[in-house]
């Protein structure tokens, strides 16, 4: 069951991930040619069927013989034909264009094939880091995990290449995996900064929809920190998501979102739908979701030198129930870095950072947004302010 976005939103649609499990490639079906009926009314006199089939032989006759005149005539020896041949433009393309961009880009993404006794799916992802002897590949942990704990995991490379790899870690709140490949010295992916990322800004979205490898799409920023949830109990993942409108697929997912200089600043997660889809996997809509790349680049450092990684928490426990506006404090953990300030049960947080949070969800994705260590002010529903330094707890 997939989670829907904060009703303060006003979005009619369901969020879902990206989701890797995918049929093989599409099948594309031909139309079938339109049948032209030759039924004669049930009233016609034999007398006047046999006129209209002669009528038409005859016709037909006619056709064909007027045809081979005309044909002859007209193929009579004359100087071979000759149609102009395009130039074709060899000239590089501009570092900057759309094709100069995924020229430079697309040999660090890859595609994930999961396979396990019971299921089976494709993602994306692409090389955050390379030594000499391996190398580290950020991508979604629905992708990583979505056909169980014990299946074997496949990387395809743009020259078509292959390897086994390893889960390095995950991380479920933040729908963040890294997989380790026993192969070196591989091209890496520069990683931008989606904190300096502003609406319309241009977007290129590169993976596997639907298991096509090496796809591009191109768009632009269309919003940004929209607090999106997607997954289930446990892999709940809280985003303050990049929102795109360019095309992201089931297949999608944990390729990267970049920038008009080739750098990644998201990794493609999530899309919305318009819900009802028979299989569950509808396509794009222009609402595609990325993870900002700060934020999973921290995740990723993590992972990749302990195999676990932190999240920001404040240290309370909210009624998730409360339908008015705002987050309902109900509980402040013991211990918890609220626990050194004058909030209580009972307040109410309508901002972080200035920013109005519309229920207890929107809050937890906002201060999931921040780093352990951050200092942020929460505003309560009588005005007052709270400063409050983020504790850490581990996935």
């Amino acid at each position: 069951m997939t989670q829907t976005p904060e009703d303060t939103q006003n979005l009619p649609t369901e969020i879902v991930p990206a989701a890797p499990l995918v049929p093989p490639a599409p099948t594309w079906v031909y139309q079938a040619p339109v049948q032209v009926s030759s039924d004669l009314p049930a009233s016609a006199s034999p007398a006047v069927k046999k006129a209209i089939i002669a009528g038409v032989i005859s016709g037909l006759l006619a056709g064909m013989l007027g045809f081979m005149g005309a044909s002859m005539i007209g193929n009579a020896p004359s100087a071979p034909i000759s149609l102009p041949a395009g130039n074709g433009d060899t000239s590089p393309r501009a570092d900057d264009s759309i094709a100069g961009i995924a020229q430079a880009v697309l040999p660090v993404v890859v595609s994930i094939d999961v396979t396990s006794a019971s299921s089976s799916g494709t993602g994306s992802g692409f090389v955050i880091r390379s030594t000499a002897k391996e190398s580290f590949i950020l991508t979604n942990n629905h992708v990583a995990t979505g056909a169980g704990d014990s299946a074997e995991i496949t990387v395809t490379f743009q020259d078509q290449s292959q390897t086994s790899a390893t889960v390095v870690g995950t991380d479920a709140s933040y729908d963040l995996a890294v997989l380790k490949v026993d192969r070196g010295n591989l091209p890496v992916a520069a990683l931008g900064d989606s904190d300096s990322v502003v609406v319309g800004d241009a977007t290129i979205a590169i993976g596997s929809p639907l298991g096509l490898t090496g796809t591009v799409t191109s768009g632009i920023v269309s919003a940004l920190n929209r607090p999106v949830t997607a997954g289930e109990s446990n892999d709940l993942s809280f985003i303050s998501a990049i929102q795109t409108d360019a095309a992201i697929n089931p297949g999608n997912s944990g390729g990267p979102l970049v920038n008009s200089r080739g750098e990644v600043i998201g990794i493609n997660s999530a899309i919305a739908t318009t819900g009802g889809s028979v299989s569950g996997q509808s396509g794009s809509i222009g609402l595609g979701f990325a993870i900002p790349i700060n934020q999973a680049r921290r995740v990723a450092t993590e992972l990749i030198a302990t195999g676990k990684s932190s999240y920001p928490i404040i240290g309370v426990q909210l009624d998730l129930n409360y339908s008015k506006p705002g987050a309902l404090v109900q509980e402040i953990v013991p211990g918890g870095p609220a626990s050194t300030t004058t909030l209580k049960p009972g307040d109410v947080i309508v901002a972080i950072d200035g920013v109005k949070v519309g229920d207890g969800t929107e809050l937890v994705v906002r201060i999931r947004a921040k780093n352990p260590g951050d200092v942020v002010e929460l505003e309560l529903s009588d005005g007052s302010i709270i400063k409050v330094t983020l504790g850490s707890d581990h996935n």
